[in-house]
């Protein structure tokens, strides 16, 4: 089973978001989802040969839900500072350091931080070990970098153990 389905996280990821990209929940849709769900991993497999494991399934899923918790309150208050006068903004980049050394899930961070509506993570330098962060509305910088950590950082460092 492993052989046809190497990363049944990830092809049920995929499964879900091509029924969420389609709208329409359709057998024709379904099946579909399932084949490209099996096909991308099995196609892109060579490119992840040093890939984390995932170590914590339900503490994945506890992130998962967090995140996207996290994307519905900041799109209300992204929307609340944009409609609003823009004076009020503070805009500011964020030298994070980050305590995660694997590539794929600093980029997992990376993405997480970039879904979440205000943030956006401009570049990751391994070298250095730190994310660039531009936020849309920063009162507190150590705040920001505290909140990224923990409410991010640290549950990935758990799920792959890394």
């Amino acid at each position: 089973m492993m052989r046809l389905v190497p990363q049944p996280f990830l092809s049920l990821a995929i499964f879900g978001l091509w029924l969420a990209l389609t709208g329409t929940f359709g057998a024709g849709q379904a099946i579909l989802g399932v084949v490209l769900g099996i096909a991308i991993p099995l196609l892109t497999q060579r490119f992840w040969p040093d890939r984390p494991r995932l170590k914590k399934p339900g503490a994945a899923l506890r992130l998962f839900l967090r995140v996207i918790g996290d994307i519905i309150i900041a799109n209300l208050q992204v929307a609340r500072l944009v409609l609003g006068p823009t004076a009020r903004l503070r805009p500011a980049l964020v030298e994070m350091p980050i305590d995660i050394e694997d590539p794929l899930v600093a980029a997992i961070l990376g993405s997480i931080i970039s879904l979440t509506p205000g943030t956006v993570s401009i570049d990751i330098d391994f070298e250095r070990r730190h994310i660039l962060v531009h936020a849309l509305d920063v009162a507190d910088k150590a705040a920001l970098i505290a909140t990224i950590k923990s409410s991010y950082e640290a549950p990935l460092k758990d799920i792959f153990q890394c």
